[in-house]
């Protein structure tokens, strides 16, 4: 049976390895982006798109409309939009507390915010029972991130998981947190990493290689199967054994 699936940040990366997964299945698709023309590319077959900054309420608001008008209810929602702030443009000023201040602001609207509206826009929606809640979060929010905003946002994500997995379990609903470590093929850290870097990550993991999309979309589908219908309010990390388990 066919289901309606709304994935953001759907037009590249993990998104889009989880939009290919899904519509290859036979689901009806709306993927959801910043940029327009990047949806436009993301070439998923029979998928919808719409463009906005999730992180302004409006734009939520919008989402949900579209969705009452083609789909009514929503089977799984998947939020994989974010990023690395610190590719965002930088603060106008040059003092070093109004950096910190925007580089913490930039990160929570693109990893933080923009989920939490988008699942309480769609909320009402979420098919019961079988609905399923699906956030992409990161190894950052274990280990940290450097300047910390990053991970600090990502980490957020996992106590409002938890939360909605409490209030919308009694109707049917689960709501679970996958946590990548090292993705290649994302573009999050810019148009190409520092090889000692990206040898020193592939280096931390226990598989001895670098993650892809698929192996992160691969397991957001089985969450979002029957067969993890008795799994909600966990975090399930995807990183080769470079964290252990929690």
């Amino acid at each position: 049976m066919s289901r309606n699936v709304v994935i953001s940040g759907g037009g590249t990366g993990i998104g889009l390895a989880v939009a290919r997964v899904f519509a290859d299945g036979g689901d009806r698709v709306l993927l959801l982006g910043r940029r327009p023309e990047v949806l436009a590319e993301a070439g998923v077959p029979g998928a919808l798109t719409h463009a906005g900054d999730l992180s302004e309420p409006e734009v939520a608001r919008g989402v949900e409309r579209l969705v009452a008008e083609r789909f009514g209810t929503v089977d799984v929602l998947v939020h994989s939009a974010g990023g690395n702030g610190s590719l965002e443009p930088g603060a106008a000023s040059g003092d070093p507390l109004d950096a910190v201040a925007h580089d913490w602001t930039v990160n929570f609207r693109i990893n933080t915010l923009s989920a939490a509206l988008l699942t309480e826009a769609l909320r009402a929606r979420l098919a019961e029972p079988g609905g399923r809640v699906l956030f992409v979060s990161s190894i950052a929010a274990y280990r940290g991130s450097g300047s910390g905003a990053y991970g600090g946002a990502k980490a957020a994500l996992h106590p409002y998981a938890h939360d909605l997995a409490r209030d919308l379990g009694p109707r049917g609903i689960t709501v679970n947190v996958v946590a990548p470590g090292y993705i290649e093929e994302t573009g999050f850290f810019g148009p190409r990493i520092d090889p000692a870097r990206r040898e020193r990550m592939i280096r931390d993991t226990s598989t001895g290689r670098a993650g892809t999309p698929g192996d992160v979309a691969a397991t957001l589908h089985w969450l979002a199967s029957p067969a993890a219908g008795h799994v909600t309010s966990q975090v399930i990390q995807v990183n080769g054994g470079a964290e252990r388990g929690h």
